[in-house]
């Protein structure tokens, strides 16, 4: 059996008279463009989330790099982040000409809140966290850590869209949650998408200003902004979309929790639990030192795998000019060279999940053949 890294036609086709009816309702409104569904979505959202104020904009980068941006922090600055996320969570800060401090991950592959304190200095102005996998961090140290040091506090939310620790959601613990909408993501549209979580009514003003040219009102520009806006069809496919995200969500938690109960495999590591945290589970990832060999394996038996990510960010060739060196982040760069996702979907069969589980039990790296 052939079973897929991702399939998103699964909740499409269960639903696809619904998204299809709510894309012509819109097409034939002549309203396009921050219309009543993206004020709907942004209510609605805000609201999931537990939050004042939902910016929608067109992607999560433009959320992350508009950030850094509206809190006034750029060249001289320096913003603490993990070091093992995707490249987009470092280019929010950069792009404003701000400095990365990477920090190392624990093991639920999240910052290690235990380590950002010595990486602080006078310069330091912001931590930015990554809700890696759907899983958060450790938020009750992170925000104590951020008043103690007065330091704004900014939350990758791209990854874990309904995810909580101690009862409360990833993306209203800082002063602004940045999301993706990407196809792939626990709350996906059809499109690429994007938007900010706040309560400060002057940090929702700041962004609804940037996401349209700098403008409060049409051709009168306070500040060179930029074009960043979710649309009006994105926002009314999300506005369907968001009714079914806790139960597509704990769709997912029965896939990997069938995973982590079957699967049983010494030289294959399972991921970990928070115990403060409800994970939504956008990745299951585990690590393994043949992971090259696992790929090609389940590739052979017909299963598909994605790895994130391959290389960290210190190491690619866009931040060479940090002189961050190999060896420099020895657990990120590990990881790096373990990490594999497995197949996780909405609308996964028993069937698919068994022959994903049966694949790994029976993995055996050359090395270790007898």
């Amino acid at each position: 059996m052939k079973v897929p890294a991702n399939n998103l036609l699964r909740h499409f086709e269960e639903h696809q008279q619904e998204y299809e009816n709510k894309a012509l309702e819109i097409l034939r409104s002549g309203s396009y463009i921050l219309g009543d569904e993206v004020d709907r979505f942004e209510k609605d959202f805000a609201s999931y989330i537990g939050t004042s104020y939902c910016v929608g904009l067109g992607n999560c980068l433009d959320a992350l790099w508009l950030s850094f941006r509206v809190l006034g922090i750029g060249a001289g600055d320096e913003v603490i982040v993990q070091a093992n996320t995707y490249i987009a969570s470092v280019m929010g800060i950069t792009i404003n000409d701000a400095t990365p401090v990477f920090v190392e991950p624990d093991a639920f592959h999240s910052i290690d809140a235990d380590k950002i304190e010595e990486r602080i200095t006078d310069k330091t102005k912001a931590i930015l966290v990554v809700h890696l996998y759907g899983t958060c961090c450790e938020m009750d140290k992170i925000v104590a850590i951020a008043k103690k040091h007065n330091l704004y506090l900014v939350e990758d939310c791209a990854q874990s869209h309904g995810a909580t620790y101690q009862g409360q959601m990833t993306g209203s613990f800082g002063d602004i949650g940045c999301f993706s909408f990407y196809p792939s993501k626990n709350l996906g549209a059809f499109g690429d998408g994007g938007a900010i979580t706040t309560n400060s009514p002057e940090l929702d003003q700041a962004f609804r200003m940037y996401r349209f040219y700098g403008s409060e009102k049409r051709y009168y520009n306070k500040v060179v902004g930029t074009n960043s806006r979710l649309d009006e069809l994105q926002a009314g496919l999300l506005n369907v979309k968001l009714r079914y995200l806790d139960a597509l969500n704990a769709d997912r938690n029965r896939v990997c929790m069938t995973y982590l109960n079957k699967m049983n495999n010494p030289v294959i590591a399972l991921p970990k639990l928070r115990v403060q945290a409800t994970t939504v589970w956008h990745q299951f990832v585990v690590t393994t030192p043949y992971r090259d060999e696992l790929k090609d394996y389940l590739e052979t038996q017909g299963i598909g795998s994605i790895i994130h990510y391959p290389i960290p960010p210190h190491l690619s060739e866009a931040y060479a000019y940090l002189k961050i060196g190999p060896g420099s982040l020895p657990i990120t760069e590990k990881l790096a060279d373990e990490v594999l996702s497995l197949p996780l979907f909405y609308g996964m069969t028993d069937a698919e999940i068994d022959t994903v589980v049966a694949a790994i039990n029976a993995f055996v790296p050359k090395a270790l053949e007898q």
